[in-house]
């Protein structure tokens, strides 16, 4: 037996209605993202492609390719001891931040997410207010503590600063993690004879490790991008990190066009990889916290 036929006044089955708008939302989303994308790359690319170009043709045709792949600007870069040097400063400023965030801000969030305490709620709240207040705001008294300490011209001066700042964000990330750790798992461990400490380390921190590598990344990858501390904090050229060596290579090699692109590449790059290897992580970390 065959079915009937459809009468044009009859409704259509479900599979078989046809959704034309919802085509085309699906279209200019993707169109909405690739310009996006678009949008952020670009600059990213004119300056790697940049500094393969020699000077004229930045000044001829500035958003033009280079007729003859220029690598001595990049050779030039990374033979410079100084670039280097730069390097190895932000790299010391990022792992001690690190450590620093990691380290304090676990054991602070383990104190906030597992015992109860008067005034429990207000460090908390005083914690998520300084999410509230940047870098920039407290700049000023934060430089004349500084140099008050006798920090200033140096990365001690710039690693303490850093973690204060950072831990407001790392406390709020890593207190969903560590109140999401059953009560019963840690009855479990106290019968089992482990101390408060024994308990901490053995099961909190390898639980809690995806909140702890996210913050960890963010931390980094703050400190490799800080500019405006090391700014008011370092004076001599040697103790630059790379943003605040980038803006003195500028200045001093302003005429160098194509060189200054390449400095400006080779500096921005590593943060670039860093940070797209870690993706995964951070997104994992930080969705964890929300359902937390």
């Amino acid at each position: 037996m065959t079915a009937p036929p459809l009468s044009p006044t009859s409704p259509r089955p479900e599979g078989s209605r046809k959704r034309p708008s919802l085509d085309r939302a699906s279209w200019l989303t993707y169109v909405i993202a690739f310009a996006l994308v678009g949008i952020c790359i670009g600059p990213v690319l004119y300056i790697i492609i940049g500094g393969f170009r020699t000077n004229a043709e930045i000044t001829t045709d500035p958003s033009g390719w280079p007729s003859t792949w220029q690598f001595v600007n990049y050779a030039e870069v990374l033979e410079s001891s100084i670039f280097w040097r730069q390097v190895a400063n932000s790299v010391i400023c990022g792992v001690f931040t690190t450590l620093g965030v990691v380290v304090l801000g676990v054991a602070a969030s383990f104190v906030l997410a597992r015992y109860n305490f008067s005034g429990r709620n207000a460090m908390y709240a005083l914690f998520a207010a300084g999410l509230m207040f940047p870098m920039t705001v407290a700049i000023t008294p934060l430089y004349i503590m500084i140099r008050g300490l006798g920090l200033s011209d140096s990365l001690a001066g710039i690693i303490l600063p850093q973690v204060a700042f950072a831990l407001p964000t790392t406390i709020i990330i890593l207190v969903p993690f560590l109140r999401a750790i059953p009560k019963e798992l840690e009855e479990a461990a106290a019968i089992d004879g482990a101390s408060r400490l024994g308990f901490f380390f053995r099961m909190v921190v390898p639980l809690s490790l995806p909140g702890v590598v996210t913050v960890g990344i963010l931390a980094f990858i703050a400190s490799w991008n800080s500019y405006m501390l090391p700014l008011f904090i370092l004076n001599n050229e040697s103790m630059y990190t790379l943003p605040l060596g980038v803006q003195a290579f500028a200045s001093q090699y302003s005429v160098d066009t194509a060189r200054v692109l390449a400095f400006t590449s080779l500096s921005m790059i590593p943060a670039l990889v860093f940070f797209s290897l870690f993706e995964r992580r951070i997104i994992g970390g930080l969705s964890g916290a929300v359902k937390g």
